[in-house]
């Protein structure tokens, strides 16, 4: 079964999906100013931004005057659930590291 942790994880994997989540961090964008920020093809962005859509990070939706413009904006809630996973993960690393120093406090004192 494919968490939405695992869906992130695997999204954000791209150097270029990542870098359009930075874009899109400032502001939503329309596809095409997207596209014109990268060295590939419309289509390999769209196929990146389809990608970030089915994963739950980037949502669209269309600009009233103009059916045929497609503007992209940041989901919050996968990123909190991304930042809450590597809370935990730094908690632990945060245990280890702290259960490491007193061992070797008593190693000193012992010595």
């Amino acid at each position: 079964m494919v968490t939405e942790l695992d869906a992130t994880l695997t999204a954000l994997a791209d150097p270029t999906r990542r870098r359009i989540v930075e874009l899109l961090r400032d502001r939503p964008h329309r596809a095409g100013e997207l596209a014109a920020a990268f060295e590939v093809s419309a289509p390999a962005v769209s196929r990146h931004l389809r990608v970030l859509r089915r994963s739950g990070l980037v949502t669209e939706h269309g600009v009233d005057d103009d059916a045929r413009l497609r503007v992209y904006e940041l989901r919050r809630e996968p990123f909190t659930a991304l930042h809450a996973w590597l809370d935990q993960v730094q908690a632990f690393w945060s245990d280890q590291l702290g259960a490491f120093r007193d061992h070797v406090e008593t190693m000193r004192k012992d010595s």
